[in-house]
C-alpha cells in the first residue's frame, strides 16, 4: 500500500495573533516549532518512512517540514516546493485581525468569506505591497496565476496540478511520500483523493502538527485514511 502523509504546519505567529494570513511569509510560533518536532516523532514512532517530500514557498510549512524530518532523523530526504502548495490567498483580508474584521464587516460576512466553498474576500489591488508579483519568488509567474484572492474552490484549481503532475507521478515510484503544506492547500488534496463534495469539504477541520496519513492502493484509489495521534 502506498502512503500519503499530510501535514498542516504548526501554529503561525499570526495563528498566535489571529489573523488573516494567505500567501503572507510568516514565522512559526514557539507552540508551532512544538507542533512540528512532535508531528515528526509520531510519524517516526508510527514505522512510516517518507522516501520525497513536498511543501509550499511559504516559511511555516517548510519550517515545519525541515524540523518535523529532523525529528526523524531525515532531513537528507530530497524536497520539492511548489508554490501551488501555498495556503488560499485572503486578498485584501491578509494580514487583519479576525475579530476586529467581523466586528467591521459582521460575524456573517466573516464567516460567508472564510468558511464558504465559492465566494472570495474581497481582492487585493495590483499597486498594493501584498501583492504576490511584488514579491521575488513570484516573478517568473504569468500574471494570471498571482491570486488577488481566492475561494476554497480557487485553491482547489490551483493545488489541482501539483497532485497530477508532481505528487502521483511521484507516488508511482515512492512507497510514502509527505506533503507539509496549509489547511486549505492539503482540504483541496483530501476533497480530490477522498471524492468529497463542497459541502463536505468546507466542514472539514485539519488540525495543525497532527499528521494525517492515506493510504493508496497502487491505482492511487484510497483504501484507508487516519491521524496519528
Amino acid at each position: 500500500m502506498k502512503k500519503l502523509i499530510l501535514l498542516r504546519h504548526g501554529q503561525s505567529q499570526w495563528n498566535l495573533e489571529n489573523r488573516f494570513t494567505g500567501w503572507t511569509d510568516v514565522e512559526l510560533s514557539p507552540k508551532g516549532r512544538v507542533e512540528a518536532r512532535r508531528a515528526g516523532e509520531l510519524i517516526a514512532a508510527s514505522g512510516l518512512e517518507p522516501r520525497y517530500c513536498f511543501t509550499s514557498y511559504l516559511r511555516r510549512a517548510i519550517q515545519t517540514l525541515d524540523i518535523a524530518l529532523d525529528a526523524m532523523d531525515r532531513l537528507w530526504l530530497p524536497v520539492v516546493k511548489d508554490w501551488h502548495l501555498n495556503e488560499r490567498h485572503y486578498g485584501a483580508l491578509q494580514g487583519l485581525n479576525k475579530a476586529d474584521t467581523a466586528a467591521k464587516f459582521g460575524d456573517e460576512q466573516v464567516h460567508i468569506w472564510r468558511r464558504s466553498y465559492d465566494v472570495a474576500p474581497p481582492a487585493l489591488a495590483v499597486n498594493d505591497e501584498r501583492y504576490p508579483g511584488a514579491d521575488p519568488r513570484y516573478a517568473s509567474l504569468p500574471e494570471e496565476d498571482l491570486p488577488l484572492t481566492e475561494s476554497l474552490e480557487d485553491t482547489v484549481r490551483r493545488v489541482a496540478p501539483c497532485w497530477e503532475e508532481l505528487i502521483a507521478p511521484t507516488l508511482a515510484v515512492y512507497d510514502t511520500v509527505f506533503v507539509a503544506a496549509h489547511g486549505n492547500s492539503l482540504r483541496a488534496l483530501v476533497m480530490m483523493l477522498l471524492k468529497k463534495t463542497p459541502e463536505e469539504i468546507v466542514a472539514e477541520e485539519i488540525p495543525t502538527g497532527v499528521p494525517r496519513v492515506i493510504g493508496l492502493s497502487d491505482r492511487l484509489a484510497v483504501e484507508s485514511d487516519r491521524y496519528l495521534k
